[in-house]
């Protein structure tokens, strides 16, 4: 399995407070079956994104993990007037590795007006956006028409491993089970940022995929569609998504 959403890197935002927390994470992951992770430190006005000293930060990190899990780097890109103009400018800043996904955070009290605009600008600079966790947002947890008009667009849906399972609560699963009932759902990924609570886990939720779609799907969402993330390929898998009460 592969995780695209890793708050791996130790001391750069909210995630690992430590290179021993990081060291624990990495045992996690390879323990629970996943291969490679995507490190991705916050880019917000709270966390300013350094791609030079992340990247040394990831080669001391696949030093600690040894041959595998396999690291690389992309980041969670707070979508920001001023982070919009500098990807605009570096398109390749924020994405994953070398690839065009880009992973977008929206602000957790909504979504601003224009939203749309921005992110089709991101898509005219050739990024690939892929939406994080829109089961956790205050507005689009609510709005799947508006998750919905961001697929149509062309961004991507990651979910996170832990809201199927039930950890952000019952309201989020819900949400979570109905994005996938409306097949707008393209990866799990763990968001994780220690190794307990927020751990790098991808197993159950799988599991708890394949029970609400089916194994090949399951698969798809932690194996095939991270995979061409991670190479800078088509997702093979793209569910046709459906409209509420079609």
């Amino acid at each position: 399995m592969i995780d695209i959403h890793c708050h791996l890197l130790p001391g750069v935002d909210d995630g690992s407070k430590s290179w021993e927390m990081t060291r624990a994470m990495l045992r996690v992951a390879a323990g629970d079956g996943i291969t490679h992770i995507v490190c991705t430190p916050h880019a917000n006005d709270s966390y300013p994104y350094d791609r030079v000293e992340h990247l040394g930060r990831v080669a001391e990190a696949q030093a600690m993990a040894g041959e595998w899990p396999q690291l690389l780097l992309g980041c969670d890109f707070h979508l920001s007037y001023d982070n919009i103009q500098d990807a605009l400018a570096h398109p390749r800043r924020y994405t994953v590795g070398s690839t065009p996904y880009l992973l977008i955070e929206f602000s957790d009290f909504g979504v601003a007006p224009g939203v749309l605009e921005s992110v089709h600008r991101l898509i005219g600079a050739g990024m690939r956006p892929i939406i994080t966790h829109p089961e956790r947002n205050a507005t689009l947890g609510k709005n799947h028409e508006m998750v919905l008009r961001l697929v149509e667009l062309g961004c991507f849906v990651q979910v996170t491993a832990s809201a199927l399972t039930g950890y952000w609560g019952d309201g989020v699963r819900l949400s979570t089970e109905q994005l996938f009932k409306r097949r707008l759902v393209h990866v799990l990924a763990s968001d994780a940022h220690d190794p307990e609570r927020r751990a790098p886990r991808l197993a159950a939720a799988r599991d708890a995929a394949a029970k609400l779609t089916d194994g090949a799907t399951a698969m798809a969402l932690v194996e095939d569609n991270p995979r061409a993330v991670i190479e800078g390929r088509p997702l093979p898998y793209l569910p046709d998504p459906a409209r509420a009460g079609a």
